[in-house]
């Protein structure tokens, strides 16, 4: 299980990589105003219908019930389930991105009514999202691969196929001189990943002899109960895009560069929710699927309990980083070219606000695939409606003070309400168990936490000032390596004090 995670995980940190490299061009080119506005609205729509329908709702639906029709059924019961659900999957697509393309003026007064005042704006976000949305067709049929393969045990080409979209839109921003704007040729960038990704998963899945045909639909008894699965999980799913969606809304309204800032923030934000959370989950979904399947419950709870030490583990470190040096952290990665050291201080803010929920980010879906696993769906989605009502209520008491950092910090509280009402309810089921030992590691990952948040301290603001006193060019980025270095040594010496030889020794052997 552990290698599944690292295979993910490392194809995952891959495609960061990438993706900051896309970023730090965005960046440069695009800067943070009317244009970045407009294409951080055109990228997010269809990113919204992605995560809740594709890589929500679906896998959450389609992994456990698939992986049992193997278990139980057979090859061939599983292949024909998944060429119904294929077929679906593209008819239900087709129509709503005819719809999409139809009425995209009107979703984006939805999506984005501040931009009404701008006619620029409001003008380059529906040429955008018009070119990007077809993107949400691919990327659903990638999914749909992508967990056919994840049943199997292969998750590399799963996790690689981010770093095509990445790649895909450095390309196109390094020919912008070829599009009406740059904010054009990111979106050209979009669409043309989508297709790439989309030819990355068919050729793996037909190695395998595992590629989705087209057929008849027919809802027997197995596709009915994909869907009624579905429902409640696509609720589960829109709770956290719902929030996201406000932000879009509400930032809008804000001066122009907000929705950039949130943007950037988050891109930063993502790198451990992707590499670590989301990887865990992925793997964790159907390692407990599958030994449930068999009757062995005790094993399932046994790779959920050590998927959370791994994730702490990992997670630690970009949650104290994130809080403590935010502003560091920014201007190295991003303030250059049309991208100002106060586009860099209102992002590095936001960050510190989003970083307030990282944990509950990256623990949650390894928590709810106690539930959907055993083809529960519908506890996951009242979570999550009820952290996403608190989510929006905190948005909006603190936008007006904090700006975008509230919309940020409004979106972490929320996500610490969706994670402690699921674990209660996991607890209580008895598919978790909070005991001594549990409690006792998250206490020594919070004291690892402490020791490594004052090396960084001291490290930005003592040690570095004076060591770099007489620097000037590539200050901040000589910082971060520094703030690196220091945190490579201080969090494994604290582990290693806190946990002691034997339990890193079993950890690393496990």
């Amino acid at each position: 299980m552990f290698r599944g995670i690292f295979t993910y995980g490392g194809f995952t940190l891959l495609s960061r990589i990438a993706g900051f490299a896309r970023d730090i061009v965005m960046a440069a080119i695009l800067g943070a105003g009317p244009l970045a506005d407009a294409f951080v609205v055109a990228q997010r729509l269809p990113n919204h219908f992605r995560t809740i329908f594709a890589e929500g709702a679906f896998n959450a639906a389609f992994i456990p019930a698939y992986a049992h029709l193997r278990g139980s059924a057979g090859e061939m019961a599983a292949r024909r389930f998944a060429d119904r659900i294929f077929t679906m999957l593209l008819m239900v697509q087709g129509l709503l991105l005819l719809l999409a393309l139809v009425f995209m003026p009107q979703i984006i007064t939805l999506l984005a009514p501040g931009f009404a005042e701008d006619p620029e704006r409001r003008s380059l976000a529906i040429e955008l999202t018009r070119i990007t949305f077809p993107y949400l067709l691919l990327i659903t049929v990638v999914t749909l691969y992508g967990a056919i393969l994840n049943v199997m045990n292969r998750y590399a080409s799963a996790a690689a196929a981010p770093i095509l979209l990445n790649l895909s839109v450095i390309v196109a921003l390094m020919l912008a001189v070829f599009f009406p704007s740059a904010g054009h040729a990111a979106a050209w960038g979009v669409l043309i990943a989508g297709v790439l990704e989309v030819l990355l998963l068919a050729t793996d899945a037909g190695r395998q002899g595992v590629l989705p045909r087209l057929t008849w639909p027919q809802f027997d008894s197995d596709v009915r109960g994909f869907f009624r699965a579905l429902g409640p999980a696509t609720l589960g799913s829109m709770g956290p895009q719902i929030a996201v969606l406000a932000d879009t809304i509400i930032g809008s309204f804000l001066a122009t560069g907000a929705l950039a800032a949130l943007y950037y923030a988050d891109r930063l934000n993502q790198l451990p929710i992707g590499v670590i959370g989301v990887a865990a989950g992925t793997v964790l979904l159907p390692e407990m699927s599958r030994r449930l399947a068999v009757g062995d419950a005790a094993g399932a709870i046994n790779a959920q309990r050590r998927v959370f030490d791994l994730t702490l583990l990992l997670s630690v470190p970009f949650l104290v980083a994130f809080v403590v040096v935010p502003d560091i952290i920014m201007r190295a990665m991003f303030a250059r070219g049309a991208f100002s050291q106060a586009d860099a201080a209102n992002a590095a803010r936001t960050l510190a606000a989003y970083a307030v929920g990282l944990l509950p980010f990256v623990l949650i879906r390894s928590v709810v695939a106690s539930f959907q696993a055993r083809k529960d769906t519908a506890t996951p989605a009242k979570a999550a409606l009820i952290g996403v009502g608190f989510n929006l209520a905190a948005k909006l008491a603190l936008v007006g003070s904090l700006a975008q950092a509230g919309l940020a910090l409004g979106t972490a509280l929320g996500a610490w309400v969706n994670l402690l009402v699921v674990f209660v309810l996991a607890v209580r089921a008895k598919y978790i168990a909070f005991d001594r030992p549990l409690q006792g590691a998250l206490l020594r990952f919070a004291g690892a936490g402490v020791v490594l948040a004052l090396a960084l301290w001291m490290t930005a603001h003592v040690a570095a000032p004076w060591l770099l006193a007489g620097w000037h060019a590539g200050r901040d980025e000589l910082t971060l390596g520094l703030l690196i270095v220091i945190g490579a040594i201080a969090y494994p010496a604290a582990i290693l004090l806190l946990f002691g030889r034997r339990w890193l020794a079993a950890f690393v052997r496990r």
